[in-house]
């Protein structure tokens, strides 16, 4: 990332991204919960990129330096919060799980903000801070990015096509490697599997071409799935609903189905 800006103060606030647009790398001295209430919203740093669809908040850790980009119509609602309040203690950017409590709680105090300070606005924050502490981080939807230039190769033909079929073995002789070297390459550089990776991959493609309202049915096809039954399953065990009911373009609903709950893992140009 070049041409570096720093905000000193992560700002509250509403603010909408037509498709493709981006807010360039920045950094904050405050903590940021960042929440597209529609569209698919990517958090990018140099250790790689979060996606967070309208069931899931990006944890923004102050220092920081990251940057956006909006899948369709974004709604993003920011929310700074002083380096002293860390209710999970997170040190890195974390997706996190939003109960339809906390995504109404993160849309009201962004609206809220406009009124400046208040008894009533400081009750809203206090509450959402213990449903902060309450939510469940969702480190499937983070993709690293690999750190040595033989695993860059690979994994940049992947994201040119998220669909590629082909074997480890067959990908390292377009790159020069052996399947042994590069699994030991994705365990020791990425911490996860060469599957483990291209899954989530994968699923990072699969919310950018839903929010675009491609079918179901093309959109496993195109991300390599060999089924849309098969697509169908891990999307609904990530995301805990189907590729079908995915909100798109729809900010905020009560209805929206809960996330589901899974183990909490400690790890690590336009003005925001």
């Amino acid at each position: 990332m070049t041409d570096i800006r720093h905000d000193p103060v992560a700002p509250t606030r509403t603010r909408r991204l037509a498709p493709g647009g981006v807010i360039d790398a920045h950094r904050h001295d405050d903590h940021q919960i960042v929440y597209a209430g529609r569209g698919v919203l990517t958090v990018t740093t140099d250790a790689g990129s979060w996606v967070a669809p309208g069931t899931r908040a990006i944890w923004v850790p102050a220092g920081v330096v990251h940057a956006h980009r909006a899948y369709g119509e974004l709604d993003l609602h920011l929310v700074g919060l002083p380096v002293t309040e860390n209710p999970l203690g997170l040190d890195a950017p974390t997706v996190l799980a939003v109960s339809p409590l906390l995504r109404e709680l993160l849309i009201a105090c962004t609206r809220a903000e406009a009124g400046g300070e208040s008894p009533e606005r400081a009750r809203l924050r206090a509450v959402l801070l213990d449903q902060l502490r309450a939510s469940d981080t969702q480190q499937p939807l983070h993709l690293p990015t690999p750190a040595t230039p033989l695993l860059r190769a690979l994994c940049d033909i992947f994201r040119a096509d998220p669909g590629d079929r082909r074997t480890l073995a067959e990908l390292g002789r377009q790159v020069g490697a052996s399947d042994r070297t590069l699994s030991r390459l994705f365990r020791s550089d990425l911490g996860m599997t060469f599957p483990q990776w291209r899954t989530q991959l994968r699923l990072h493609h699969a919310l950018i071409l839903l929010t675009g309202r491609t079918p179901v049915t093309a959109v496993a096809h195109r991300c390599g799935w060999s089924s849309t039954s098969a697509f169908i399953e891990v999307f609904r065990r990530t995301f805990g609903h189907t590729p079908g009911s995915h909100p798109a373009g729809r900010e905020g609903r009560a209805d929206a189905p809960e996330p589901p709950r899974v183990h909490r893992a400690r790890t690590a140009s336009v003005q925001p």
